[in-house]
């Protein structure tokens, strides 16, 4: 009975570490979002990422950056709260809310979203693979 205790207890400290190196991507990215840089975003966002919004569009990788960079989507402010986290292997799933402060067009706004994205460990880093939001109330 104490090797399995051993083994559980290693299994559940691994676990609360990997959670955190999936807690601090999501904060970068959270970072990097106020404050674009694109070779910073180019490393945390998988080639493959489709990111979906609220109203239905959809992004790759590629508009997701020049979006950001260009300041045609300007976050001003984002925070999140109520954030989850469950990782399966190499696979990671994040749910939590997102309110921001917005700039995009010269009009100002203060958006909440519930946000799930999929991050996916690649080359020893956690990525962004997937990200859909809808409008909470």
């Amino acid at each position: 009975m104490p090797h399995f205790q051993s083994s559980f207890n290693t299994k559940v400290i691994v676990s609360q570490a990997v959670e955190i190196e999936v807690a601090n991507a999501v904060e970068s990215l959270r970072k990097l979002m106020v404050t674009p840089v694109k070779s910073e975003l180019e490393a945390i966002v998988a080639d493959e990422l489709h990111y979906g919004h609220s109203d239905g569009e959809l992004e790759d990788k590629a508009t997701f950056i020049e979006t950001l960079i260009s300041k045609k989507s300007n976050f001003l402010s984002i925070t999140l709260s109520g954030q989850t986290i469950n990782v399966y292997d190499d696979t990671a799933v994040v749910r939590h809310i997102l309110q921001a402060q917005t700039n995009d067009g010269q009009i100002l706004r203060n958006i909440k979203l519930m946000i799930l994205s999929i991050w996916h460990k690649q080359n020893g880093s956690w990525k962004i693979v997937a990200r859909q939001s809808v409008k909470a109330t």
